[in-house]
């Protein structure tokens, strides 16, 4: 099936059910699908044919979800683009992808016209909020233009976004995902629309990220109604799962600790949730108990993927959340409430040593994955996709890991953080793990910093909780008591906070370039 075919099916089974609530406006099913319809006539008539790319620059809106299935209904790919990019990256992006159209929010009308002249294959530019000079306007082009289906022969092996990563190196490389990237993971994982029930989805995630694409997905074809949030904001999310109801919501670790401290979590009412989905970013156990105690009606998965691989791969189920038995078996499931559990049923996972061979449980190694929703490779990239995706089809995801003796795999780390002091692999992520159950930190990240000893040794950058005071020695003594010696920092900054990137992962790229000559 292409995803196209998701909003079709939902507004035949449930056209009169809220389909997006967004900042007032309510569109039904068949509201959303009739205005789908309008746009993809509309660009049809600017020229946009199959395969033909399309990019979007803004925020979450209800605009987005229209435009992508206006795009993919004509066969043409959809092309998000990280609204927090600067002009070079913008150029890079627009220009590597060759999109012919552009979509754009107000609050970037200014950049973008920065960038029109360096742009070699943009004809058409759309305005999304309001009319400006040398651009149509978005809502004018649907007023305007007729809402006949329509109809593209599409094989469910095509692309239908281009997705850039952001490198850690260089611009970003754009990932190409066809509609059976998401087609069978939400085939598989999602039930089909049904008029009865009244689920809501409160989207707070990106929908240039992957997850947040997902997410939208798996609820238009599960006739869902989405909550929009055009930005995370913790007491605008409350209000709006408490006054809408929401029954689900999709997380990043930052977000949801965002929450909890929210002086005004108390005072709403979040009863209406049953399921939280995090991921994205490692979340620090502290983090994840507490939401466990505060929702006890809640039922929390940890889903973990990557762009490469159209999103989830692994998932930590509710069950596991549940910390319950005799005392091992509570220490056990402790334990595994930092993993990032067991691979889904179309995706097969190992850890593997630099050679490709298999590595044995407890073993640190790469973790690579293969299956039918993966990526087809990078665009127009052959030798970067030749290094991602060997010749048995694994994709090599960069991320460290193990896996323990039920086929629960835990992160190590990206491959490029691994520390290597004297020939000894050092995990930042098990040092962090350590250092986040101090009481006097907020937050905490490991980097390895030269040493002419010992070629490498981990430093720790902290973040001190407010009113507290900390030393270094402090933390030393800590670490002493519950690390091997090898493993303990060697040295240790204060900050007054990590930089992340939207989803919440620390740029340790940065923290190298800040504090990384030892």
């Amino acid at each position: 099936m292409n995803t196209a075919e998701f909003l079709t099916i939902a507004a035949a089974i449930c056209p009169d059910k809220d389909a997006i609530v967004f900042e007032g406006k309510r569109y039904t099913f068949s509201q959303l699908n009739e205005r789908v319809n309008r746009l993809g006539n509309a660009l049809s008539d600017l020229g946009v044919e199959k395969g033909d790319r399309v990019a979007m620059l803004q925020v979450n809106t209800n605009q987005c979800l229209e435009t992508y299935f206006a795009v993919a209904r004509l066969g043409a790919i959809y092309v998000p683009l990280n609204y927090r990019a600067k002009g070079d990256e913008l150029t890079y992006m627009l220009n590597s992808s060759e999109a012919n159209t552009l979509l754009v929010g107000e609050r970037y009308i200014d950049l973008a016209n920065s960038i029109k002249s360096g742009l070699a294959s943009v004809k058409n530019f759309i305005s999304l909020d309001s009319r400006h000079a040398g651009m149509l306007y978005y809502e004018d082009m649907i007023k305007s233009s007729r809402a006949d289906d329509i109809f593209t022969e599409i094989d469910d092996a095509e692309t239908t976004i281009l997705m850039y990563t952001a490198g850690t190196t260089g611009f970003p490389k754009g990932v190409m995902l066809s509609h059976n990237s998401f087609a069978i993971y939400v085939l598989e994982n999602v039930s089909p629309a049904d008029p009865e029930s009244e689920e809501k989805n409160i989207l707070t995630v990106p929908l240039y990220h992957v997850a947040g694409i997902q997410a939208m997905m798996a609820a238009i074809y599960g006739g869902r109604t989405l909550v929009i949030e055009r930005q995370f904001d913790p007491k605008e999310w409350m209000r709006l799962v408490e006054t809408e109801k929401v029954s689900r919501a999709m997380m990043v670790p930052t977000m949801l600790k965002q929450l909890l401290d929210h002086p005004e979590f108390t005072k709403h009412d979040l009863s209406s949730l049953k399921v939280i989905t995090y991921g994205a970013a490692p979340m620090p156990l502290e983090v994840i108990k507490r939401a466990v105690a505060i929702f006890p009606g809640v039922g929390f998965i940890n889903a973990f993927g990557q762009t490469e691989t159209a999103s989830t791969i692994t998932t930590l189920n509710p069950e596991d959340h549940a910390i319950s038995g005799s005392e091992p078996e509570k220490e056990k499931k402790l334990r595994r409430l930092s993993s990032i559990g067991k691979p889904m049923a179309d995706v097969e996972m190992r850890i593997v040593d630099e050679a490709g061979n298999e590595l044995p449980q407890g073993e640190v190694g790469e973790i690579v994955a293969r299956g039918p929703r993966v990526m087809a490779g990078y665009w127009k990239d052959q030798e970067k996709t030749d290094k991602t995706i060997d010749k048995e089809g694994w994709v090599h995801t960069g991320d460290m890991g193990y896996i323990d003796e039920e086929g629960y795999f835990f992160l190590a780390g990206r491959a490029t953080d691994m520390i290597i002091r004297a020939g000894e692999n050092i995990s930042p992520e098990e040092v962090e793990a350590v250092l986040r159950a101090h009481a006097k930190l907020d937050d905490v990240a490991v980097i390895g910093v030269p040493d002419e000893e010992w070629g490498e040794v981990p430093m720790c950058v902290c973040v001190v909780k407010k009113g507290e005071t900390c030393t270094p020695e402090e933390l030393m003594e800590f670490c002493r008591a519950h690390l091997a010696s090898y493993k303990r920092p060697r040295a240790v900054v204060f900050c007054e906070e990590l930089p992340r990137n939207p989803m919440g992962k620390v740029l340790k790229r940065v923290l190298r370039e800040q504090y990384g000559k030892g």
